[in-house]
């Protein structure tokens, strides 16, 4: 294949600094959760203030009212360091994209149910965030679009490729992928204990990211985000880091 798989699915696999998340213990997964925990708390008001601040410039765009829950853009976890998989090299960064034909790949590899109908709902068109996972610092770091929407991950039948399927038939493939294509770097790096310390904040004055899933469903490598939770993200590029 042209460049590496991008997702392990399976089996799950969290951020190395992502707190709270129940995965299986492997070398990897398992250091400085009880560290990380405590610095992501925000300090008192921080996140709160800024939230209200957004809430208010929200509500004057749209007259007040609320948004209907609807998922409309996701987050997409990549790897941006060298990991080895059935002897074959997992990372794939954003620069990595960028390097690629037309900065255009195929996002193969997912091999977790929920992950793959997610990846099935995409529709052309729609942004993302490119995550960069299981690395010393993970976060936004940039903005894709789908450029084709699901259709079979020819990985499941290749069985030099880590995430072979021997399970999956050509006449009704298990696993899909999608196409996606960078669009932009976001104006600054947003890491992840950024990004936990507005959804702590969110879930005690019901701000836009207190059930975002990159906190309730760490392990998904491919995530769901309704309009509110995107747009609140994407507003931190603008702001300076705490």
């Amino acid at each position: 294949m042209p460049w590496p798989s991008r997702k392990r699915d399976k089996g799950a696999v969290a951020d190395k600094k992502e707190p709270d998340a129940k995965i299986a213990k492997t070398k990897e997964e398992t250091p400085d959760t009880e560290e990380e925990e405590k610095s992501t708390k925000p300090p008192a008001g921080t996140s709160k203030s800024g939230w209200k601040n957004w809430k208010k410039t929200k509500e004057s765009d749209s007259g007040g009212e609320e948004s209907k829950i609807t998922y409309c853009h996701w987050l997409l976890k990549s790897e941006p360091e060298s990991r080895l998989e059935k002897g074959v090299d997992v990372k794939f960064s954003i620069d990595d994209l960028k390097a690629q034909p037309n900065q255009t790949t195929f996002w193969d590899g997912v091999r977790n149910y929920q992950a793959r109908n997610f990846l099935r709902a995409m529709k052309l068109g729609q942004q993302a965030f490119f995550y960069h996972s299981n690395c010393k610092e993970p976060g936004i770091v940039g903005i894709v679009k789908i450029v084709k929407e699901a259709y079979p991950d020819h990985t499941q039948f290749d069985q030099k490729d880590p995430h072979y399927d021997s399970s999956s038939r050509k006449e009704n493939p298990k696993w899909s992928m999608v196409d996606v294509q960078f669009v932009r770097m976001t104006k600054r790096f947003i890491p992840l204990s950024e990004i936990k310390a507005h959804h702590l904040a969110h879930k005690a004055d019901g701000g836009p990211l207190k059930n975002m899933m990159l906190f309730t469903r760490q392990r998904l490598s491919i995530q769901p985000l309704t309009q509110e939770e995107f747009d609140f993200v994407l507003s931190l590029e603008e702001e300076k880091p705490h």
